[in-house]
């Protein structure tokens, strides 16, 4: 079998379309380059709409802690405290068994965005339950950051912006939220690429791999059942990640030198990623 033939059955086998049967013997380095890039599919999947879903989530947080009202602050602090206080392996294991076990004892939870029952079982799905997870813990993390880069807003900058006749709204629109987003980029980068990673545990956790549509360590961790010899699928997958790391700080970098158009040529500060081996 040729290695286009190999990238035309499998290319796509991780979410349902090619090949059925994964090879059995006689690995070669096409199929594991194949699979593994198959796999992929679903890591750049929960990365992308956790990071997007999370974005939006993670700003109301950092306004809710900053707000003088406790009726808001503290069901902020003491969500962005539980997210973060507690390993993200737990919270899928604990997720899996609440979407599992409740419908299944006639306890209904109202997550408020979701009502479990009986009639919810696709929530047992990686691609729905393990979402809400990365969701919910990469928006506490980034909350933190939102809130520190927040709470850092030169006063110079708001005291300028009531001189102008700014308020409300239009000071968070035009000098708050600009400068907030600016001072808490570089760390965001870090955020996302370590979510990124992150979403390797997705199968490794309770939620299964349902017709081994498995991410890349998935299929990484097949063949290195099969062979006996990790130092072929776990390589091939530590360079597809950098390589999507790659991506991210690209992408990022841009968007930073957007942010800080308005700042004089020499000021401008340039996007330095540094990843974080712990958060």
């Amino acid at each position: 079998m040729s290695c286009l033939q190999t990238i035309a059955d499998y290319g796509l086998r991780s979410i349902g379309i090619g090949e059925r049967l994964l090879p059995r013997s006689d690995f070669t380095l096409c199929q594991q380059f194949t699979l593994i890039g198959s796999g992929l599919i679903w890591n750049i999947y929960f990365a992308v709409f956790a990071l997007v879903l999370g974005f939006g989530l993670s700003l109301a947080l950092a306004l809710a802690r900053n707000a003088a009202t406790p009726v808001l602050s503290k069901p902020a602090q003491w969500f962005i405290f539980v997210f973060r206080g507690s390993p993200l392996f737990i919270q899928f294991f604990l997720f899996y068994e609440a979407f599992t076990l409740l419908p299944k004892n006639g306890i209904d939870l109202n997550l408020g965005f979701v009502e479990i029952t009986a009639g919810t079982r696709w929530l047992t799905r990686a691609g729905a339950g393990a979402l809400i997870v990365l969701f919910l813990n990469t928006s506490a993390y980034a909350g933190e950051i939102f809130y520190g880069a927040l709470r850092s807003v030169p006063k110079g900058d708001l005291e300028a912006a009531d001189a102008y006749g700014f308020s409300g709204w239009k000071k968070f629109r035009r000098i708050t939220f600009p400068t907030m987003l600016r001072l808490a980029w570089p760390a965001y980068t870090n955020e996302s690429i370590f979510l990124t990673h992150a979403t390797t545990l997705v199968f490794f956790s309770s939620f299964p791999a349902w017709q081994q549509k498995g991410d890349a360590l998935y299929y990484a961790n097949y063949f290195a059942d099969k062979t006996f010899n990790p130092f072929v699928p776990y390589p091939i997958l530590a360079f597809y990640f950098i390589l999507l790391s790659l991506a991210i700080i690209l992408f990022y970098g841009r968007v930073y030198r957007h942010l800080n158009r308005y700042l004089p040529q020499e000021r401008r500060p340039r996007l330095r990623v540094r990843p974080q081996m712990v958060r």
